[in-house]
């Protein structure tokens, strides 16, 4: 790939379209104190960053034996689709960046399509990516698992080693590592703004590690 354009670029959406992690942390901290685990938003980040629902609610009850129930859930996910029709923005400069692309691009979250959709659609995303939109309850596995990558791919009708995938996690790093693809890890949403993360992502050996989304369309075409 080294010299030549990735013809699918394929972005996460949480940290990396949307600058959703801080709220989405707060309403996770606080839905599980009120269950009665404690735990702060930097325990959470590290322990679910860019991990499925399903990967999150089988981490709970085999660490905290907390069974994630439907109630639990739709308790949590009301409160978290107020917060964003409310408060969530776009990550500087994605709009741009998109546009300027000129490559095909979709989106492949972990996140549950309806929340992917609600987060383009507030933060007026939604055009630039509907219809390819991919979530991690579309496959068995989610990341660090490479399916849902693949699974992108293979819809878009590209190769893997065509790919080049932009993350904020360190879950989704390994996935596109796992995946066979390039991948470029951004650190300038707000929860990704230190140190410690910007450690762990280059500690996972990215193929970029940058935090301007303008930035984006020159190691895309390098």
């Amino acid at each position: 790939m080294a010299g030549s354009t990735s013809k699918l670029v394929i972005f996460d959406c949480d940290g990396v379209l949307v600058d959703s992690e801080p709220i989405s942390l707060e309403v996770l901290v606080e839905a599980l104190a009120a269950a009665g685990v404690a735990m702060t938003t930097e325990e959470a980040s590290e322990r679910f960053l860019g991990r499925s629902l399903k990967t999150m609610s089988a981490i709970l009850h085999e660490e905290h034996g907390l069974a994630t129930d439907e109630a639990f859930l739709e308790g949590m996910r009301t409160r978290l689709y107020a917060r964003f029709r409310e408060e969530l923005r776009p990550v500087a400069g994605i709009r741009e960046a998109v546009e300027r692309l000129g490559t095909a691009h979709c989106v492949a979250s972990s996140s549950q399509p309806e929340r992917i959709r609600l987060s383009l659609t507030v933060t007026g995303l939604i055009d630039l990516f509907e219809p390819s939109i991919f979530s991690a309850s579309m496959v068995s596995r989610g990341k660090p698992a490479p399916d849902l990558f693949l699974h992108a791919s293979a819809e878009m009708g590209y190769d893997p080693s065509d790919c080049v995938v932009v993350e904020d996690s360190p879950a989704g790093i390994e996935a596109a590592k796992a995946a066979g693809m390039r991948v470029f890890a951004f650190a300038g949403a707000s929860h990704a703004r230190n140190e410690r993360h910007r450690r762990v992502l280059a500690s996972l050996d990215p193929d970029v590690l940058f935090d301007d989304m303008h930035e984006l369309i020159q190691f895309v075409r390098q």
